[in-house]
């Protein structure tokens, strides 16, 4: 997998609930490429550990892409 695009392969990822549930507490949208650019070392941190406000923990796939997608140079 090369070429990870925020887009397309990330942003459907965060759910609604995440979204509006990050906004609250911690002050960035997760449906912003800039805030989740300028966020992303927390949000890998949080989805890596389960801590992100959300419906369940993400995947370990799903972590892994997007920590590929940050690798990459996190691609609107």
């Amino acid at each position: 997998m090369t070429g990870l695009s925020f887009n397309i392969d990330i942003r459907l990822f965060f759910r609604e609930s995440d979204v509006e549930e990050m906004k609250n507490i911690a002050d960035f949208d997760l449906s912003s490429v800039e805030d989740v650019r300028a966020h992303a070392e927390e949000i890998y941190s949080r989805v890596s550990d389960g801590s992100m406000p959300c419906d369940g923990e993400w995947p370990a796939d799903q972590v892994a892409k997007f920590k590929q997608w940050m690798d990459e140079g996190m691609e609107a």
